[in-house]
């Protein structure tokens, strides 16, 4: 693979062509509305603390603001890379239609045959998955790469029941039975086509959005509150029953890809499903979010601050705009919408915005 092989021209620039995902909590079909409710504010940078799908910095990206996307997990870094910090590269054909075959001068390892087999993809597909991994990590552009993983994260959550990795459940999708739900064409498609899809869709949402954007992996207090007009926060999710959405459960399969060397020495052997080592976080706990609340708005206390939130959340909204209050002389709700994500059933809650300035 030559240094720079699975480069294309970069497609024409486009409004908001953000692309699909299932990814849970994704705020795609409300970014733009997010950043339409700032606008009256002033505002050339901004730092999307907790960056996730990138849907949210995507949005503040065409609106012409210089965006730090940034995500604590390595795997979400890259889909910011990916969408946020690239302009202008694309995927070739060359690269989507041959990610999965072996290539000469290419290392190859055999990480998830050697530990996944019966649990989340078939022994074929965790070969292909060996070798697509191998074939990214040679790729020489950095921005090319991240596409690529971009393309492979999507297909495998499209591939799994539910789009997550927290159960030990291929038996789902091969099992010979009538079935209520779920979509097992989109299971049985193979890799190949789903890369393809995705890596088109990734394709088509490369913007220059006339200011310059960087994706990082770090923790949210890990910025200087100088170089930031406005701080958008949007924590993992913690219902008013007290469970949190942990993310790096959820999809500890995409980030051990990121840490495919050591990878083996990371998995959790008492775990059914085999997920990575579990990490301490504040933000997914009733017990310690309120504090963490407290900790970043008081860290961005000069900067603007607007929090996406649920109207079901746990804290409150009022506990959310008394502590806020404490650091900013103004705080307003904005009631997005109703929105549903997806894989919840909760039809009643509603999308919160909550700025200081």
């Amino acid at each position: 693979m030559t240094p720079n092989q699975g480069l294309g021209v970069a497609s024409a620039k486009t409004p908001f062509l953000f692309p699909s995902t299932r990814y849970q909590g994704s705020k795609r079909k409300i970014a733009q509305r997010i950043v339409s409710e700032l606008s009256e504010l002033d505002y050339a940078s901004v730092l999307d603390a907790f960056g996730g799908t990138g849907a949210v910095s995507y949005a503040f990206k065409i609106a012409g603001k210089h965006v730090t996307y940034n995500d604590t997990l390595r795997f979400n870094e890259q889909i910011g890379v990916a969408l946020i910090e690239n302009d202008s590269v694309t995927l070739d054909d060359d690269a989507t239609a041959n990610i999965g075959e072996r290539r000469d001068g290419v290392t190859y390892g055999s990480v998830i045959q050697n530990n996944f087999s019966g649990i989340y993809f078939t022994d074929e597909e965790n070969q292909w998955l060996d070798v697509a991994v191998g074939n990214i990590r040679a790729m020489g552009n950095r921005f090319a790469q991240s596409l690529a993983w971009f393309s492979l994260f999507q297909s495998a959550m499209s591939k799994r029941p539910y789009n997550l990795f927290h159960r030990r459940n291929l038996y789902m999708r091969t099992s010979e039975v009538e079935r209520s739900f779920g979509n097992k064409k989109t299971w049985d498609r193979s890799f190949e086509d789903h890369f393809r899809k995705f890596a088109a869709l990734a394709n088509a949402s490369i913007v220059d959005g006339g200011n310059h954007c960087v994706a990082c992996c770090k923790d949210a207090m890990d910025f200087n509150a100088r170089d930031m007009d406005l701080v958008y926060i949007d924590p993992p999710y913690v219902s008013a029953s007290g469970t949190g959405v942990d993310y790096h459960s959820f999809y500890h399969f995409l980030e051990g890809m990121m840490h495919y060397d050591d990878w083996s020495g990371m998995i959790d052997r008492n775990s059914k499903h085999l997920r990575l080592l579990s990490e301490k976080n504040g933000w997914c706990s009733e017990k310690t979010n309120e504090k963490m609340f407290h900790l970043i708005f008081e860290k961005y206390e000069s900067c603007l601050i607007a929090v996406s939130y649920r109207s079901d959340g746990s804290p409150s909204i009022e506990v959310l705009v008394s502590l806020l209050n404490r650091f900013k002389a103004n705080v307003r709700v904005v009631d997005i919408s109703r929105h549903q994500y997806a894989l919840s059933n909760r039809k009643n809650t509603r999308e919160m915005l909550i700025v200081g300035f």
